[in-house]
């Protein structure tokens, strides 16, 4: 029933890029008198959803907010829930192979476990050939904190020689960044009735349509994504011009 909501949309006027913060985990768990990790573990099982429906009506690119920089801050074994979570998911050798997904990882990888690093690498690794879909998942990411990574990074250009400060453009800049040979997101959606973009794709979103939806993450479902790809499209975009 989801899929028939687009039947009809020309496959070339859909968003070639989507950003989904998915929020409302561990208000879903409590509503329910739930732990919070519950909350966590079903919205794993709606991302898996949610993926496999973008591949299936053609999306080429899909970025998922799985945990910020900001995360670290929630109580210890709530964190510890998230990365086994994580471990388990990145554990799954068959990880997104029915939906030909390509998976890359977003964000500063260098707090996170050794095993965990280890095995980020061995997926990406193992899924570059793929061609149905690229799946970003932004791990430890922070919008601000990419951005500082990437000024870093340049200015050690800089400093060597490579290039001046004068010549460094927006083009140059996005090329620092964790999303560098992708599309900008035509399209961020942000449920659980929460209005903000917190943090997610700040320097990629600058002319991205943003959705907000009053569903938290957990129930998400292939036809919500449809809505808000509906909305998407009847909306338009003018990039600063007339």
């Amino acid at each position: 029933m989801a899929q028939s909501l687009l039947a009809h949309v020309p496959a070339d006027t859909l968003p070639a890029h989507i950003g989904i913060i998915m929020d409302g985990n561990g208000r879903w768990a409590t509503k329910r008198g739930l732990p919070r990790s519950a909350g966590h573990k079903q919205g794993a099982d709606t991302f898996s959803k949610i993926a496999r429906h973008c591949r299936e009506i053609g999306i080429p690119f899909l970025t998922a907010y799985a945990f910020s920089t900001e995360n670290w801050r929630r109580p210890a074994d709530e964190v510890g829930e998230i990365m086994g979570l994580l471990r388990r998911y990145l554990k799954d050798t068959k990880l997104h192979q029915d939906e030909n997904a390509r998976i890359c990882f977003l964000g500063d990888r260098e707090p996170l476990a050794d095993d965990i690093k280890e095995m980020m690498e061995q997926v990406e690794h193992e899924s570059a050939h793929r061609t149905g879909i690229t799946i970003n998942l932004a791990l430890n990411y922070g919008g601000r904190d990419e951005i500082i990574h990437a000024v870093r990074r340049l200015s050690a250009q800089c400093a060597s020689g490579e290039f001046k400060p004068e010549d460094i453009d927006e083009d140059l800049l996005s090329r620092q960044l964790y999303t560098a040979g992708q599309p900008d997101p035509d399209l961020i959606i942000r449920p659980s009735g929460e209005m903000r973009t917190s943090n997610f794709l700040l320097w990629q979103s600058a002319y991205s349509e943003l959705v907000f939806m009053d569903v938290l993450w957990p129930d998400f479902t292939p036809a919500h994504l449809d809505h808000a790809i509906l909305e998407y499209l009847n909306r338009t975009r003018r990039f600063g011009g007339i």
